[in-house]
This record gives C-alpha cells, sequence and structure tokens, in this order.
C-alpha cells in the first residue's frame, strides 16, 4: 500500500516526489516502470514518482463511490482551466465557449492540423523537441521541415524565418507546431519570442499551434506565457491538460483553445473527438487545475529543489557532462558529447522514442539507468539524452551516481 499523501485539508505540507519508496513505485504497471527489468532505474517517460494529488484522488472516489462513470457533460473542465490560468498566468479574457475537450493533447493536436492544413502541407516544428511531433504529424499526411534551436537552445528567428519560407513554399496551408515550454530543453519562451513567432507566423500565413502540456510545471524564476495572450495569436490554437503536473496521463482528458480567429475552424471539429475524452479523465483534470493548486506548488519547490541537486550530481560524478538547467517542465536536456561515446544513430526517421542508443543506450547498459536517447528528438539530438528528475532524492542521486561510475569504466572500443 503507498505511503500517504499529504492531506487534502492541508496538515504537514510535504513534497509529493519524497512519499513513495522505490518498492512502491516498482508496483506501478505503467510503461515508466514496466518496460525495464526491475534492476534498472526509470528516469525517462515524463511520468512523476508521486502520488495522486489528494483533491485528485477524492474526486475520482466520489465517482466511483456514486458509480458516475457515463459520459462527459459540461464545462467543468474549462472553467477550471480558466481559472487556473487566470490566478497563474493571468489569462483574464479566456474563453470557456472558445474550447472542445479532446482525448490529450497529441491527439488533440493532430485534430487541429486536419481541421487548419491539408495533406501534404508542412508542418514546422523547432528540433530538438518531443518526438512525437515528427511521429504524429507524419501519420497524419503531413510532412516536418525543421528550425533548430540556436546554441543557447531557445527558438532561433532566423531558422524560424527560413522555415517559414520552405514550409510557405511546399503547401497550401502550413502551420507551425510550438512546444511551450519546450520539451526536452526545458525552455520557457519569453513573451518578446512568442511574439516574433506571431509576427512572422503572420507575415508567411502559418497557422500557430502551442503544445501547454507543461505550462503549470514552470519553475521558480521564470513567469510563463500563454500563447494565445500574445498580440498576432488570435488566429492560433493551444491545447493543454493536467496530465504532466499532476501525472494524469492514464486518464484521458485535454482541452483545445482557440483564438478568437480560430473558432470557426474549432467549430468545425467532428463530434466524434469528442468521444474519446474519458469521464473520469474529464472530472480528475478538473480536480487538478480547480483545488490542486497546493499540491502543485509542493511540487514545484520538490523539483526546484531537484534541479538544483542535479547540477551537484552532475558537477561531482559526470564533470564532462553539460547540464542545460531548465526553467520550467521536469526533464533535464544533458549533452554527454565529451563523453567520447559514438553517438549513431539508428536508421529511421526520429520520433520513435522507445529506440536507445548512443549515450542512453551506455547508461542502460552499464549503469542501469534509463534515459531517453537524444537522437529521436530529431536533428541537434544527437549525443545528448533526457532525464526525469521527477523523483525523489534519493533515487536522483542513485542514478546519477551509476552513471558516473559507467563513464568510468566505460571503454568506447569495448562493445
Amino acid at each position: 500500500m503507498a505511503s500517504p499523501g499529504p492531506s487534502a485539508d492541508g496538515p504537514a505540507a510535504q513534497n509529493p516526489l519524497t512519499l513513495l519508496t522505490l518498492d512502491e513505485l516498482r508496483q506501478r504497471t505503467s510503461v515508466k516502470w514496466r518496460m525495464h527489468p526491475p534492476d534498472v532505474l526509470p528516469l525517462w517517460v515524463a511520468e512523476l514518482d508521486v502520488p495522486l494529488a489528494p483533491p485528485v484522488a477524492d474526486a475520482l472516489r466520489r465517482a466511483i463511490d456514486l458509480g458516475d462513470t457515463g459520459y462527459a457533460h459540461g464545462t467543468a473542465y474549462a472553467e477550471a482551466l480558466g481559472d487556473f490560468a487566470a490566478e497563474r498566468w493571468g489569462w483574464h479574457n479566456f474563453r470557456v465557449d472558445h474550447t472542445r475537450v479532446v482525448a490529450d493533447v497529441m491527439m488533440g493536436i493532430v485534430e487541429v492540423l486536419r481541421l487548419v492544413t491539408d495533406p501534404g502541407d508542412a508542418v514546422v516544428v523547432c528540433s530538438p523537441v518531443y518526438p512525437p511531433f515528427y511521429a504524429f504529424v507524419s501519420h497524419a499526411g503531413r510532412q516536418v521541415i525543421e528550425a533548430p534551436l540556436g546554441r543557447d537552445l531557445r527558438m532561433d528567428r532566423a531558422a524560424l524565418d527560413e522555415a517559414f519560407r520552405r514550409a510557405r513554399a511546399c503547401g497550401r496551408r502550413p502551420a507551425f507546431l510550438m512546444c511551450n515550454p519546450h520539451n526536452p530543453t526545458g525552455v520557457v519562451h519569453r513573451r518578446d519570442e512568442l511574439e516574433a513567432v506571431a509576427e512572422l507566423a503572420g507575415r508567411h500565413g502559418l497557422r500557430v499551434i502551442s503544445d501547454e502540456i507543461h505550462a503549470p510545471l514552470v519553475l521558480p524564476g521564470t513567469q510563463f506565457t500563454p500563447y494565445l495572450t500574445v498580440a498576432g495569436a488570435e488566429n492560433a490554437f493551444a491545447l493543454t491538460s493536467a496530465s504532466k503536473a499532476w501525472n494524469l496521463a492514464g486518464l484521458k482528458a485535454a482541452l483545445a483553445v482557440a483564438g478568437p480567429q480560430a473558432v470557426a475552424d474549432l467549430n468545425r471539429m467532428p463530434e466524434e473527438v469528442g468521444h474519446g475524452p474519458s469521464h473520469l479523465g474529464v472530472i480528475a483534470h478538473t480536480a487538478a487545475f480547480r483545488a490542486g493548486g497546493q499540491w502543485l506548488d509542493l511540487l514545484l519547490d520538490g523539483l526546484d529543489a531537484n534541479r538544483t541537486l542535479l547540477a551537484t550530481l552532475l558537477a561531482t560524478h559526470l564533470p564532462s557532462v553539460t547540464y542545460h538547467r531548465p526553467e520550467g517542465t521536469y526533464l533535464a536536456w544533458l549533452d554527454c558529447t565529451r563523453l567520447g561515446i559514438a553517438t549513431e544513430a539508428p536508421d529511421g526517421e526520429p520520433g520513435v522514442a522507445s529506440e536507445v542508443a548512443g549515450p542512453a543506450k551506455m547508461f542502460l547498459d552499464h549503469a542501469r539507468v534509463a534515459l531517453s536517447s537524444g537522437h529521436v528528438f530529431g536533428t541537434g539530438g544527437a549525443g545528448f539524452v533526457r532525464l526525469n528528475f521527477a523523483t525523489s532524492p534519493a533515487i536522483l542521486t542513485d542514478a546519477v551516481t551509476r552513471m558516473g561510475r559507467a563513464v568510468d569504466a566505460y571503454h568506447p572500443s569495448a562493445g
């Protein structure tokens, strides 16, 4: 049985990342804990090592006790997000009637692409970027054009300008699919950067779709800017959910939000899209945005501490690895190119997140730590790994210590 989390009534404020033991976590049946053998520490896929936030657990228990497991109805989810967005991000003109519930953020992105682009049209992404951007866009019959991030891992205006020009030449209705905050780098785009995106998109005639699933996970010292609050974003879309911040990926429900000039497009979304979300998912995500703020603040404090701890651990055990300190998310983008490990990626397109190569394969084989291979994030990812630090300090310390020992013992010519 899992250790109790902080009470919904809020007695002792506890870091949610410290409430589950490794033995308890290994009882989970999700992909993070079942993809690899039990001797592997899994720091790869974006799942949190936390109990459910008490307000979410309470809402689900009430639904189960009532047998409230039918079809979702109403606008409570969008209302909860609107209130959360106003309080946290200053988004005071959020419109509930400009939203639609979809199964999850990536399926929502695909449905929006079907509304605003045609088969064969180009979709620009800023690489390295979340691998499903490649896979889902390609499977939807659109082509991906990369606008590589700059050396500082921020969006590069010149690269965007050139990619937007190419996209415009490739088809009638191109789009820009943006990660805000950015996965895997943890960069949180500034308002001036988003204004530049809007200006370029307007000039070149691209529609912008902003994946804002990590928006609640902006860490201390940085402010999140919703793309739809930026001048020039009136015909854009944003997609978000409580999935990443409250660990609800298994409870399907997300929101597609349209700018005021995109509402007519949103209204063309087929009715059957709304059958994908789970009623329990809607209940859980609504409770997270409505009542999960105190728990989220405890989590953010824990993630901030882990962000600092990771820097110390890397400096001690892996000094040759460059740590790009994230501003948001719980993902660390580690430059391992100085380790002297072969970084050749397997043949094929980026986006297949299960492929392990280069430094990630070495760490899996020799340290028994599972990380995400950089090459699946597209151009600029080879030689990097993505590490999920949303775990206990003890597990994080063990993992990086193992990684350091593996590098000390590893000889590239052997194996």
